[in-house]
């Protein structure tokens, strides 16, 4: 890993240094492991990383893992414990050997492991986020795999879609099987859906009327008739790691005027930003031309409708490096990113869109292939 190299000499360190479950995205990333429990990686220049794990992990690590496997028992972390250090005095001084000199550790590294390393060695911030840079440049197996899971997403959308469209209206309440039809009831079906592709669903959001203004609101209770239902799924394929995020907008029945003309403004605002998706074009530029865009239709942003990013990077974490907002910087080849401009107005509601693809030289390669349909 030559950036991860570069990152340690530039530093003055002689290792690089993680610590945590599979939990953490640059833990996975650097091991491609998965565990529960917290390991320890570490990587010097020109060698291969290490992975330190307990006994009982060491066949199942050899055969998974991309790094070189030692137990704690062999990195010489036991004969610490017996000595009487306790447990992260003990892992420090297994780390500190293996480092032999100053370590570059990142921002999630614990303070306290941080803290006893210090007595042997510095310890160094790697404020930059290299192992963030490099997990953002997607390699073009990584790219197949996220492919496949929002394949995935696309089939659980159908299937929390087609829910809906089966409903029948009551009294301005969705019904479904004679009991009214609600934003849990979706979400549950959806996530049952994606365990029988080997995805895990968190999150997903279905929400509708008036919760549709705040983006990020799960939604709860019935869904409406002729009101906008926001579904936003974001899932992780369990043995990859690797999400893919959408979102579509959906109405049972006849939508308000204001409805239909954002849900035609955000779909023309994703036509645009997708337009000017290409290696070396600026994030921040994409923004501001949606925002742009928005402010020529009569829509503000900010506080008022268009109120978040137009996107970011997602891999194996669902928000990750690149961004496509204010302050986001070149984009290059193989990035994965999303574009999903939204508006949002209290007592009126929301429409986001959201579609997810790779960046290329010439411009935006789409993994989503679901339909753009608001009245169903």
């Amino acid at each position: 890993m030559n950036g991860l190299d570069s990152a340690i000499q530039n530093a003055g360190a002689a290792a690089y240094v993680a610590y945590g479950s599979s939990a953490d995205a640059d833990v996975r990333y650097l091991t491609r492991f998965r565990t529960n429990d917290p390991v320890v990686y570490v990587k010097r220049p020109g060698e291969r990383g290490i992975l330190i794990i307990p006994q009982m992990e060491h066949e199942r690590a050899v055969r998974e893992s991309s790094a070189a496997v030692i137990t704690r028992a062999d990195a010489g972390y036991l004969e610490h414990i017996k000595a009487g250090e306790p447990r992260w005095r003990a892992t420090a001084h297994m780390i500190a050997d293996l480092a032999a000199g100053p370590v570059l550790v990142p921002a999630t590294f614990p303070l306290a492991l941080a803290r006893e390393l210090e007595s042997f060695h510095p310890v160094i911030l790697d404020a930059a986020g290299t192992v963030g840079e490099m997990r953002a440049v997607k390699t073009p197996e990584e790219i197949e795999q996220m492919r496949s899971v929002q394949r995935a997403t696309e089939a659980a959308m159908e299937h929390g879609v087609a829910l809906i469209r089966g409903s029948v209206p009551k009294g301005g309440i969705l019904h479904r099987d004679g009991q009214p039809l609600t934003a849990e009831a979706v979400r549950t079906e959806m996530h049952i859906f994606l365990l029988t592709r080997g995805c895990r669903g968190i999150d997903t959001i279905v929400s509708c009327g008036p919760d549709t203004a705040l983006p990020h609101n799960l939604g709860a209770g019935p869904l409406l008739e002729s009101e906008p239902i926001v579904i936003d799924v974001f899932p992780q394929d369990e043995l990859s790691g690797y999400h893919a995020d959408m979102t579509r907008t959906v109405v049972k029945g006849e939508p308000s005027t204001e409805v239909r003309e954002m849900y035609e403004a955000v779909q023309d605002a994703k036509a645009l930003g997708t337009s000017m998706v290409r290696a070396g074009a600026v994030g921040a530029d994409i923004y501001q031309a949606v925002v742009e865009f928005f402010r020529e239709r009569g829509y503000e942003s900010n506080t008022r409708g268009f109120i978040h990013s137009l996107g970011h990077g997602v891999g194996l974490e669902v928000h990750e490096e690149p961004s496509l907002g204010p302050r986001g910087g070149a984009l290059a080849a193989g990035n994965v990113v999303t574009i999903e401009p939204g508006l949002y107005y209290p007592g009126i509601g929301g429409v986001r869109l959201e579609d997810m693809g790779a960046v290329t030289e010439t411009g935006f390669d789409r993994f989503t292939q679901y339909t753009e349909e608001l009245i169903i």
